[in-house]
């Protein structure tokens, strides 16, 4: 392990951002609907956090080769990081507990089973016979009982059986709570003017006995407990098999992996506490931890109710003004670049682009990567098309996007049986670049379009993360894009690009160099400066080229979404860095150098981590319409001004609010919305 005890710790860095999630859950100014959205995605990031980055953190543990001093600079980050959750939890609870409360104030109201009238109890019987039940398989517990299949990221009622006459001893057995078939919550019976849910698990408790009476007891205690796996895949090196037989099997592996976090109610019996345990296989105190009656509050962020007042007013997808409805995109691009912003775009654009490309005659050839994709995907169909329509039609498709390996493998096998081309994965790299290429014969020449993206081309996530996207018949951006796909396609053989910079082979010393061109213009007395905007800093090289800029006199301003890894006592007077938490998860990545006078403005879909500098495919895109250098340069000025969601990440200040000098608010997501709505 490096040391790096001068630098803030990733992990808690992490930690850091999930309390800004957290804040917003907090924060009275938000509507009530929007702050148990906020629960409930803290609640879902904190999972993954688990999932990934402590696993990973428990795998280096048995990593026998790790030096003493290694191993007690592993175990102070896990006991910081086992404090620092502690904390969050309790102000989790204490939030979660007064967003009940302030509910009821709405008249919404969460009721538990022993909260119910007698017209909601017959509901809740009715509802528990006719949905819930078919879905139930109780598993009896036993002291030779051992079981490896239970489901990460699933609650399970553990009960305890009691005979009151007590000719039998008590029984302790397991349900698994079927919330990915039926909803969580559910609506009950109400007066008028009020609104009751109730979780699927009371229900399930209420309806104990339907279930055990013909076992002979008839007194009943339910407790949730929630089992947490590690996310890691184990990769087969078997040469005989297909990398896409490897990652189903690897992903099927996973749903035994170990357990990284094990949480119960804490008003569970340790007989009932000890019971379990022994069945999940679960020794390590390590990963377990107590918890409340309730568990997977992720599941808030699908919270039901429908009160548009109680929610953020919606901002309606922009069409944009150079990329009308109804026109041929072609002719468009031929004319000009288009820049889109989502959301606050319609992703539709993209959508149109591949659609109308699946249609037109001329189109011979259209070529797309993808990182994630959505199940329910309208692009994949119009690829689908346009294999129908007898274009050549090739696709790359990462299977290693973690939590997403099913659903690429899915569209993988999809696309092959309608006749599209899937190049393999390059094991070892990821291909985090966004691009697609479409080539069509006009005049009897090869034309190129090309779209590049900062962000996936995922019609759901497009509707709530911030990205940027080029639209472009450029010819040397095309020509490089297309570069990029014989890479893929040449197994690898690297070109040589003209504008575009491409990882692992050019991103770093692209960086490095556009920083010390900073340097060297401070240190000749004229004025220098950079902005970097990305979803998280974490490479040492980078850090510290970044404080060498600042001690030379170049003026520094970090946008940092996520993990920012700074000095832990060295608030630089160069350096201003802050994030922004908002409706919007921000996600864009853009560089912008001030050279000499004349900006540079980047676009990116690499953030600044050393795995994406060197072991994944990433693209840096320049922007080079003046109009669109305006429009980038209006949007970093809006996020520089919020004093309203954004956050200080340096030393002494993480997690302070901003604030400007101005008595105005200003919230950046709604003044870009504002400005690319033609309002502002």
């Amino acid at each position: 392990m490096e040391n790096n005890q001068e630098y803030i710790n990733r992990e808690l860095s992490w930690l850091d951002f999930n309390y800004r999630v957290l804040q917003e859950a907090m924060d009275p100014l938000n509507p009530l609907l929007e702050r148990f959205k906020f629960l409930g995605i803290f609640s879902n990031n904190r999972d993954e956090f688990f999932r990934v980055r402590v696993a990973t953190l428990n795998r280096l543990r048995k990593f026998k080769k790790l030096k003493e001093a290694d191993k007690e600079k592993l175990e102070s980050i896990i006991l910081k990081i086992q404090e620092r959750v502690n904390i969050q939890e309790r102000e989790y609870t204490n939030t979660y507990n007064g967003l009940i409360e302030e509910a009821k104030i709405q008249n919404i109201f969460l009721l538990s089973e022993t909260e119910l009238n007698k017209e909601q109890q017959s509901f809740v019987k009715e509802y528990f016979q006719e949905k819930v039940r078919k879905y139930l398989f109780p598993l009896m517990l036993g002291d030779a009982m051992r079981y490896n299949n239970f489901k990460d990221q699933s609650v399970y009622l553990s009960v305890v059986l009691h005979d009151s006459s007590q000719q039998q001893k008590s029984r302790y057995a397991l349900l698994e709570v079927p919330s990915g078939i039926v909803d969580r919550f559910v609506e009950l019976p109400s007066e008028p003017n009020k609104t009751c849910f109730i979780f699927l698990e009371d229900i399930i408790r209420f309806n104990l006995g339907e279930i055990f009476s013909i076992l002979g007891f008839d007194n009943y205690e339910a407790y949730l407990v929630k089992l947490t796996r590690e996310a890691e895949l184990d990769i087969d090196n078997d040469v005989l098999k297909s990398f896409m037989e490897i990652m189903s099997e690897s992903v099927k592996k996973r749903k035994k992996a170990p357990p990284v976090r094990f949480i119960y109610d804490k008003n569970m019996g340790q007989d009932l506490l000890n019971q379990v345990l022994h069945t999940f296989g679960i020794k390590s105190k390590d990963h377990i931890r107590a918890g409340g009656r309730y568990h997977n509050l992720k599941d808030l962020m699908n919270f039901p109710v429908k009160n548009p007042s109680l929610a953020f007013k919606p901002l309606l997808p922009i069409v944009h003004p150079d990329f009308p409805i109804n026109q041929s995109n072609f002719e468009i691009l031929k004319k000009k670049d288009v820049l889109l912003h989502f959301p606050y775009h319609s992703f539709k654009s993209i959508i149109s682009f591949v659609w109308e490309a699946s249609i037109d005659p001329k189109v011979r050839a259209i070529k797309m990567t993808f990182y994630r994709v959505s199940r329910n995907s309208n692009v994949m169909r119009a690829l689908i098309n346009a294999a129908r329509n007898g274009k050549k039609v090739t696709v790359f498709m990462e299977l290693q996007a973690r939590f997403d390996e099913e659903d690429n493998i899915f569209w993988s096998e999809k696309l092959q049986e309608e006749g599209v081309r899937i190049i393999p994965t390059i094991p070892g790299f990821k291909v985090h670049s966004k691009l697609i290429l479409i080539r069509r014969k006009e005049k009897g020449e090869n034309v190129y379009y090309s779209s590049i993206n900062t962000g996936n081309f995922h019609e759901q996530s497009a509707k709530v993360y911030s990205d940027i996207g080029l639209l472009t018949q450029n010819p040397i951006i095309c020509e490089d894009v297309n570069k990029v796909f014989y890479m893929f396609e040449s197994k690898f053989k690297h070109p040589s690009f003209k504008l575009l910079k491409v990882s692992p082979f050019k991103i770093r010393n692209f960086i490095y160099k556009k920083i010390d061109f900073e340097i060297n213009t401070a240190l000749h007395g004229k004025e220098a400066s950079i902005v970097l905007k990305v979803n998280n800093l974490t490479d040492k090289g980078v850090i510290e080229r970044i404080y060498k800029a600042a001690d030379a006199g170049v003026k520094i301003t970090l946008i940092v979404r996520g993990i920012c890894v700074l000095k832990k006592n060295n608030k630089h007077k160069n350096i201003e860095a802050f994030g922004v938490v908002d409706r919007f998860l921000e996600h864009s990545r853009l560089f912008v150098f001030s050279n000499d006078g004349e900006p540079e403005y980047y676009l990116s879909s690499a953030d600044l981590m050393s795995r994406n500098l060197d072991r994944r495919i990433e693209v840096v895109f320049p922007v080079l319409s003046p109009q669109h250098k305006k429009e980038m340069e209006e949007i970093i000025q809006f996020q520089i001004g919020d004093n309203v969601k954004s956050r200080y990440l340096q030393a002494g200040q993480i997690n302070t609010y901003k604030r400007t000098q101005s008595s105005k608010r200003h919230q950046s997501q709604l003044e870009i919305y504002d400005y690319l709505n033609g309002k502002k």
